[in-house]
């Protein structure tokens, strides 16, 4: 080992070597000094802008990325900053080499290089912008308070943001096979503010050219007022919004049902419009899971680890929204549960599709095997479809 001022010098030599001889490389900085609270890693890379060389470094904060680029004589400063500043460590990647610098709290660092076996391929295109199905400049974000005048998503709204996006991803999959000459209809149970019923709207009307009626319904008459203006606003015609509580809406040639957030029952209340109108498509992001945990009593090999409350509660929300997706199976749809978007940005992060096909004849055999083996008497959303 050497102290860490010799192999740190050694390495940002080497780096500012190939800034020397415009060579191609990439370098990613890691593990935080105590006096870097904001940034978790740092990407830096070489660049092409404007048919000119330049540095680009994406900083990792916990709720965003931010990219700056930088020109060859900045380079020495930056470096000296990375890795005195804000990171003890640092690995360099360049066509056919690595090389690791590693530096320890108590002043002691290793530097090393290896040889790599197959040729790293680093792509130099500005990346700057990451590609968005609903852009962040689009003017109605500006009225739901997502964005500022300025048209930039408001650091508070970075995670309501990507959230956006993703459920336009995961609505665009879902419709690949949709015949565009056909108008859908979409009915969002619980839509609140309206953040994911503009969007999805948007994408559907504006960027896929799809003729759609999309009607937004919520109990909060505020909501409901400030959603209908701003879709009058922006000329969203097929876009409007209902004050009226789920087991009001009436459901005739729907095509799909949404329902994102809404809590307990209220999802399953949702679910059973979409199954009874036979919607071709059906999307839920459960919130809350109330009514099995409050009634599922269980004496069962899992009683020693579930005398634990919040493994109950997880088991709980396992348990709900597993027989919802079997339920969606033997009424007749293909059941998908997955992660919505990473829990490091909000903790109601499970999603349910479903998508018409045949019935699964072994679904409701196994609802009931699981609600014997928990004790449960019955799960919402077979009451919700039990009843006219």
């Amino acid at each position: 080992m050497a102290n860490t001022n010799q192999n740190k010098q050694l390495f940002e030599e080497k780096v500012l070597q190939l800034v020397a001889e415009n060579q191609n490389f990439k370098i990613t900085f890691s593990k935080q000094r105590h006096q870097n609270k904001e940034v978790s890693n740092v990407y830096l890379k070489t660049t092409i802008i404007k048919n000119q060389i330049q540095y680009s470094a994406t900083y990792r904060h916990p709720r965003r990325d931010e990219v700056k680029n930088y020109a060859a004589e900045q380079m020495e400063g930056l470096l000296d900053n990375f890795l005195g500043n804000l990171f003890y460590n640092a690995v360099l990647f360049t066509e056919n080499e690595e090389t690791t610098l590693l530096q320890s709290k108590k002043g002691k660092s290793t530097l090393f290089s290896k040889k790599l076996s197959q040729e790293i391929i680093i792509n130099t295109s500005h990346d700057h912008q990451k590609s968005r199905l609903i852009p962040e400049k689009t003017t109605w974000l500006q009225d739901l308070g997502i964005a500022g005048k300025d048209g930039k998503i408001l650091d508070k709204s970075q995670d309501k943001f990507r959230q956006i996006n993703k459920f336009i991803e995961i609505i665009d999959h879902l419709l690949k096979d949709f015949n565009n000459d056909q108008l859908i209809n979409i009915a969002d149970m619980g839509c609140g503010k309206g953040y994911l019923t503009f969007a999805l709207y948007d994408y559907l009307s504006n960027a896929k050219k799809l003729r759609c009626r999309v009607t937004g319904y919520d109990v909060n008459q505020d909501v409901v007022a400030l959603c209908y203006n701003l879709a009058i606003k922006h000329g969203f015609v097929g876009l409007t919004f209902q004050q009226k509580d789920i087991h009001q809406v009436s459901l005739t040639a729907t095509d799909m049902v949404i329902a994102l957030h809404a809590c307990d029952i209220a999802t399953d209340m949702a679910l059973a419009k979409g199954i009874k109108a036979g919607a071709r498509y059906i999307v839920a992001s459960p919130c809350c899971h109330k009514q099995v945990r409050n009634t599922m009593k269980y004496d069962n090999v899992l009683s020693p680890i579930l005398k634990h409350g919040i493994l109950e509660e997880r088991q709980a929300e396992i348990l709900t929204d597993g027989i919802r997706s079997l339920i969606l199976e033997s009424e007749g749809y293909k059941s998908q549960v997955f992660e919505f978007i990473s829990s490091e940005h909000t903790s109601k992060n499970l999603m349910i599709t479903a998508v018409k096909d045949t019935p699964n004849p072994k679904a409701k055999e196994q609802i009931e095997a699981l609600k014997s083996f928990f004790n449960l008497e019955y799960h919402h959303l077979e009451k919700e479809l039990s009843e006219n």
